[in-house]
């Protein structure tokens, strides 16, 4: 018997937009370059190195194909 000891792939999607709008507790409004504005929040990278994000900023959102209204922003591009 074989043991199968693959784990199952992350299915996410990565899009990339700007920073609309700043709210408290670390979520912000994200306009995607397709035109959709979302509701995302900081991912725990960014929140522990302390990456300010700031209306105007260009991002990285990643999110599940399941709700593609809120994301986790991942990156933040200079």
């Amino acid at each position: 018997m074989e043991k199968n000891n693959k784990k199952p792939e992350k299915k996410t999607l990565k899009k990339e937009g700007i920073v609309v709008e700043a709210f408290p507790s670390t979520h912000f409004r994200v306009k995607l370059d397709d035109g959709k504005e979302i509701l995302a929040y900081l991912s725990g990278k960014l929140r522990i190195h302390r990456i300010r994000i700031l209306p105007g900023d260009r991002v990285i959102v990643e999110f599940s194909p399941y709700d593609e209204d809120k994301g986790r922003i991942v990156y933040r591009s200079k």
